[in-house]
């Protein structure tokens, strides 16, 4: 059975919302970190392999020079250009314009070391300039053994690292959060311990106030037993709001055919005294009669919260009005109004978004709560300045 959202239950909420928000930003910044640390590794052991290589090459390049000396000072007996099967080579003018190559690529001469397309090229620059050849360029074809093997190391650390910072992150986050939990924990026991305390005062006030023969009361004692009546209640609808956030499912649910226009009716006399004080006219409208299988005290709960809201950011000499129709209740005022932006968050607990008024903001979070329990749709509509209409439908 679904029940009223408890302070263990919102806890839970924003623990998830932490442990989301925080994952999403730890394992983004651990993914920076491992790719810059795999690209460091990736770059030493390319570079490695090259000062492995640079000694063949240079050995080729020394050989390759001995042949082109030959060949420049021999031209007129020879035109054969030197060749290896294992080298590629090319040779340029002082202008980096190519003379001869072995193996047509395209080649780079502002560096001297460097893998490219698969070939490990080394440029040299001769002292003696043969057959014209300023900068003399050999290659040899890279096996990728070392490829292979640096791809396999990196993924082996990026499981390692990836592992270990995301444990690493729980244990961070478990210590970041237990702060939080314990400081929710103990507000969560005052407010447990501080309703339970309020409930007999609060309701000795109210049952005596009640008792109370006002007609034989001169207007002066009617006045101070009205302002008694008006705190005792609305001490009463805060004490009601808090036992039922904390108590949750401990609460005995007995639902009946509950006839919603007799609710309303005694829910809009309670509220009388305390929409009179704030002056604003409070009144019902029942145009069909209708029955809802829900439990009454829940229901009346989320009456009372609705027209509790509706008296606390009404106007002076606003209204209220309270209309009963085929399977919906509307709560009509003409007060401040919201936001546009601001309806969607009307149901999250402790929203506020007038400071000048009072409240702890979990009217319309119980509201939500006993409606998504008994399957209701809650409705808002509001226009800043001109009032809000709730709908609650069945």
């Amino acid at each position: 059975m679904l029940a009223s959202k408890s302070l263990d239950t919102d806890l839970l909420r924003s623990e998830k919302q932490t442990l989301f928000r925080f994952s999403a930003l730890y394992i983004l910044l651990s993914i920076v970190i491992i790719s810059i640390f795999s690209f460091m590794y990736y770059d030493s052991q390319k570079e490695l392999m090259l000062q492995e290589k640079k000694s063949t090459l240079q050995n080729y390049s020394k050989k390759l020079l001995k042949e082109l000396k030959y060949l420049h000072i021999n031209f007129d007996k020879t035109h054969i250009y030197p060749r290896d099967k294992k080298f590629e080579s090319a040779i340029f003018d002082s202008d980096k314009k190519r003379i001869f190559e072995t193996h047509p690529t395209k080649l780079r001469l502002d560096k001297i070391l460097y893998l490219e397309d698969g070939f490990i090229h080394l440029v040299n620059i001769p002292e003696s300039y043969y057959l014209g050849s300023k900068y003399v360029i050999v290659e040899m074809k890279d096996d990728g053994i070392w490829l292979k093997d640096t791809k396999n190391n990196i993924i082996l650390f990026n499981i390692l690292a990836f592992t270990f910072m995301l444990g690493l992150g729980y244990v961070l986050l478990r210590l970041f959060l237990k702060p939080m939990r314990d400081a929710i924990g103990l507000l969560d026991r005052f407010i447990k311990d501080t309703t339970h305390e309020l409930n007999t005062p609060v309701s000795t006030i109210v049952t005596n106030i009640e008792m109370i023969d006002k007609s034989r009361l001169d207007e002066n004692l009617k006045k101070k037993i009205n302002r008694i009546d008006i705190g005792a209640k609305t001490i009463s609808n805060i004490y009601q709001d808090l036992t039922y956030l904390t108590l949750g499912n401990k609460i005995v649910t007995n639902d009946e055919d509950l006839d919603i226009a007799h609710v309303i009716h005694e829910r809009v006399e309670y509220f009388k005294s305390l929409a009179d004080a704030k002056k604003v006219h409070l009144s019902s409208e029942v145009l069909v009669s209708s029955k809802l299988l829900i439990d009454k005290a829940k229901f009346s709960k989320l009456l009372d919260n609705l027209i509790s809201n509706a008296i606390k950011y009404n106007k002076i000499n606003g209204s209220i009005k309270v209309i009963l129709k085929k399977n919906s209740l509307i709560v009509k005022d003409t007060g401040i109004g919201i936001a546009k932006e601001n309806i969607s968050k009307m149901k999250d607990r402790y929203a506020r978004f007038n400071k000048s008024s009072g409240g702890f903001g979990l009217g319309l979070s119980i509201v939500s709560s006993i409606a998504d329990e008994y399957k209701l749709k809650v409705d808002i509509s509001s226009i800043e300045k001109e009032g809000t209409e709730v709908s609650v439908s069945w």
